[in-house]
């Protein structure tokens, strides 16, 4: 991995749009095992001040990885993925996703540090509406394992 220090502030801009459909978060709410109606009956998300089905407060990590690939595959950082292990995530919701959003994901390296033999980037993703508007920010670490030397 190159120089770590380098990327600390760098931002990558959103790579285009997600749509959200309601299938999506159906399969996603499955995947999960996650039964909520809110996840399935538009009805029911209406019943509770929705206009369409919610997605799960995970959802997100759908989009925050997308993004983050733009990081792992930089040619300037040099990362063997092979090496790579997910260290922490969290989400800050600012409202729920919901069915027929389109989401843009913008990502900065918000920390760069060297513990031992591994690098640690945290990485700040900012998904934001169609109008701009915060929807989640997700914050997460990778942790990259050097070569031993």
């Amino acid at each position: 991995m190159a120089r770590q220090t380098a990327f600390l502030g760098r931002c990558y801009p959103a790579a285009g749009t997600y749509q959200v459909g309601r299938e999506k978060i159906r399969e996603f709410a499955e995947a999960i095992g996650d039964d909520n109606a809110l996840y399935r009956d538009p009805s029911a998300a209406r019943a509770c001040g929705y206009p369409d089905v919610i997605a799960p407060p995970t959802f997100a990590i759908i989009l925050a990885l997308q993004a983050q690939q733009v990081v792992v595959c930089d040619p300037e950082l040099g990362l063997d993925y092979r090496r790579v292990v997910h260290g922490s995530q969290s989400f800050t919701h600012h409202r729920p996703i919901r069915a027929g959003d389109e989401l843009a994901a913008t990502l900065e390296v918000e920390g760069v540090r060297t513990m031992g033999n591994n690098d640690m980037l945290t990485l700040r993703c900012q998904i934001t509406d169609a109008a701009g508007d915060p929807v989640t920010t997700s914050r997460s670490m990778l942790v990259f394992r050097r070569e031993d030397r």
